[in-house]
């Protein structure tokens, strides 16, 4: 009996916070590692945790956030995939924040301190080999709604090009809510009412029956995206993304206003392999553009699925969808009818539009089908649902909804592949 009394007595000790946890120390790592990507001056976190002057006034919201895992951003389910890009912080690392906070956000000895991280002012990506930057800068109100704006940038370029890393950067990332660059290839007939280098926005949205045709975004190929938290595109390693001859570049724009006149100038800088490289990198999309979500449906699934004609490597995912989106699978099966989860977002958010990077690439053989399954909730118990009591189908805007399926593979470079999505 004194024995049990004597290991009871004992507990407290064992599981209290650790008094010795100081920010130089044990903290400062965990930021450098897992948030100072995002939170530092001229990027998008909102505050800086470069050092213990800044960080300290936000440190029980540090403990709420890492308790909670809504900080870092990462949406994956941990028992589906391996991801190398995963930045969910580790059951220590939260345990260091909190025992950090709960002993009073001390300091400690400065000599302590790791290295700061030598981070790249401007391009992430290094001096980029060329830039493409809108021509003309887009006033942004303060308030009201923003059609999303295209701009086409005509390359120029009279051979094929093999782009190693591409990096968006907004010109104020206070209203840039997301960027997408596409690859338009030459003849295709998406926006062709467009001037190149004047935001555009479409007088007439496409139907359902011609959204996936070569005149529709879904019939050009995403060469790299922006959103906060979202990181340059760098391609596996021996592959580039192809940017044909002739072809131009579309951004999307998306702006959201926030009570102030905001002026933007985006930009995408690209580098360039020096030869062709021995795998081409390809951006398919398994969409659905059909779906009618009916008013006051707190969980319409909405299919898409996309079969390769080819053998390939699955080396990453990004699902996409608006406002209502709650949850997206990711799946494969397999030519001889196996089947494997790929990825699964249980609690989608739509404030972070996360690519999902393979830790290993997964051979695909030819005649392997991509499905992706998504529910969206057009409930009152939604949150963010800006009309409950409307049937909601695919468009541009948030209060309009989209799903897609982003994923890319790569393939041989000589390979040629015909883009197809199908939704259900």
């Amino acid at each position: 009996m004194r024995l049990f009394i004597a290991v009871l007595s004992l507990l407290p000790a064992a599981i209290a916070a650790d008094p010795q946890v100081t920010f130089s120390k044990d903290v400062l790592p965990v930021l450098q590692k897992n948030c100072q990507g995002c939170h530092r001056p001229g990027e998008a976190g909102p505050m800086t945790f470069l050092d213990y002057q800044s960080t300290r006034p936000w440190a029980k919201a540090i403990k709420d956030v890492a308790i909670s895992r809504k900080m870092p951003p990462w949406l994956a389910d941990p028992h589906v995939g391996k991801f190398s890009n995963d930045r969910s912080l580790s059951e220590a690392d939260v345990k260091t924040l909190v025992d950090w906070v709960d002993t009073g956000s001390r300091e400690g000895i400065r000599q302590d301190a790791p290295q700061p991280i030598d981070f790249v002012e401007g391009w992430t990506i290094g001096k980029p080999d060329k830039i493409f930057e809108m021509p003309r800068s887009f006033s942004v109100p303060a308030s009201g709604t923003i059609e999303y704006q295209y701009v086409v940038l005509p390359t120029g370029y009279t051979e094929d090009k093999w782009v190693r890393m591409a990096e968006v950067r907004p010109g104020d990332r206070s209203v840039v809510h997301h960027v997408i660059a596409f690859i338009r290839p030459k003849g295709s007939k998406w926006l062709a009412e467009a001037q190149p280098g004047v935001p555009f926005v479409p007088e007439v949205r496409k139907g359902a029956a011609d959204a996936q045709s070569e005149g529709s975004m879904l019939g050009a190929e995403m060469l790299v995206g922006y959103a906060p938290g979202m990181p340059a595109q760098v391609f596996p390693e021996n592959s580039a993304k192809l940017l044909p001859a002739g072809a131009d570049i579309v951004f999307q724009l998306h702006y959201t206003t926030n009570g102030q006149l905001a002026i933007d100038k985006t930009k995408i800088g690209l580098t360039f392999a020096s030869e062709r490289p021995a795998f081409r990198d390809i951006t398919l999309t398994a969409a659905n553009n059909r779906f009618r979500i009916p008013p006051g449906d707190p969980a319409h699934e909405v299919k898409a699925q996309l079969t390769l004609p080819i053998d390939a490597q699955l080396v990453s995912l990004m699902p996409h969808m608006h406002l209502r989106g709650k949850d997206f699978l990711y799946k494969v099966v397999y030519p001889d009818g196996q089947t494997e989860m790929l990825l699964n977002v249980p609690r989608y958010d739509f404030a972070w539009q996360l690519v999902y990077a393979l830790e290993t690439p997964i051979a695909l053989p030819k005649g392997s089908r991509i499905e992706c399954t998504a529910h969206f909730d057009n409930s009152p118990n939604n949150k963010f649902n800006p009309d409950p009591k409307t049937e909601v189908r695919w468009g541009d805007q948030s209060w309009e909804e989209m799903m897609i399926g982003f994923f890319d593979i790569i393939v041989p470079s000589n390979v040629s592949l015909v883009r197809r999505t199908t939704g259900e």
